[in-house]
């Protein structure tokens, strides 16, 4: 048994590094939860497709071993090759994404896995983790396949934690996406919602998380400002901004966060410790190029 189940996407990054170069590595946003959780103490599961017999998948597999993740869940599809995206940064870190994914085999994941065997990891462990991003790459009917699954996880006692991490190149538009969300938050016992995000969906941060929170979720608000907002059904607890840091690349930061969050919450940590971990380890993540930092950056949640 595993303590999370983490269902997505681990693509090719491509880093920009300036004329011809680019860095090779490996990353997605679940993906880059999982390697987090893992560091942190919380045995994670993987669940994605990836290729077989090719450099790419083969490289992601391998970094799965080295961090600790494991590969049960992942299925290699023959014949077929992961997704790619490259980042280009600008001087404030800030990132622009370009991807070539659209015959990725994690779009066919609900196909391909052994759903029983999914059913069964999810079921036994205390998280499910899944975003915005893994709603959409899996399409419509992934999404109807999967949805039975999470509730009878949560029948089963998972908790189960959704990120509205949203990218509107991936859905019809945005009301498939926020009613593919509304559809999941009534079973989440986390929410992570950065505030852009959901007014890119048409909705209004100060309505839906508080009416998640009424229905039994802990939603973790992060807006513009960089102050964040926890609502849950005891009430908002609202954290002030803390003082800038240098920042050297933003991507990773948000799903470093939900890690530090959620792995914090998972040992029984308060809210306030919560939200402390995940910032620190967010604030490391920006200080580094990539989603994924050295081990040996890793910050000390616990300072």
């Amino acid at each position: 048994m595993v303590d999370a189940v983490v269902i997505g996407e681990c693509m090719v990054e491509l880093a920009l590094e300036g004329g011809r170069r680019a860095a090779i590595g490996y990353a997605g946003d679940t993906f880059n939860t999982a390697v987090y959780l893992s560091r942190l103490g919380v045995g994670a599961a993987y669940g994605a497709a990836v290729g077989r017999g090719d450099p790419f998948s083969a490289g992601i597999l391998a970094l799965m071993a080295e961090e600790g993740v494991a590969r049960d869940l992942v299925v290699e599809a023959e014949g077929r090759l992961p997704g790619l995206y490259a980042i280009q940064r600008d001087a404030a870190g800030e990132r622009s994404f370009f991807y070539w994914r659209g015959e990725a085999p994690a779009r066919d994941y609900l196909a391909l896995v052994d759903q029983a065997a999914l059913a069964r990891a999810m079921a036994g462990a205390k998280l499910v983790y899944v975003s915005a991003i893994t709603l959409a790459i899996v399409g419509e009917a992934g999404r109807a396949a999967l949805r039975p699954l999470l509730i009878a996880a949560v029948e089963a006692g998972a908790g189960l934690a959704l990120d509205t991490n949203y990218r509107a190149q991936l859905w019809p538009g945005p009301e498939a996406a926020r009613a593919a969300i509304e559809d999941l938050a009534p079973h989440c016992r986390w929410i992570s919602a950065a505030a852009d995000d959901l007014r890119g969906l048409g909705a209004d941060p100060d309505e839906a998380a508080p009416r998640w929170a009424a229905a039994g979720a802990e939603v973790v608000l992060r807006r513009e400002s960089r102050q964040i907002q926890v609502r849950a059904a005891g009430g908002p607890q609202t954290f002030p901004p803390e003082p800038p840091i240098a920042v050297v690349d933003t991507t990773g930061a948000g799903d470093a966060f939900n890690a530090g969050y959620l792995a914090a919450r998972l040992a029984g940590a308060g809210v306030a410790d919560a939200v402390a971990a995940g910032r620190r380890l967010a604030g490391a993540v920006v200080q580094h190029v990539g989603a994924i930092i050295p081990r040996g950056a890793m910050p000390d949640l616990e300072a």
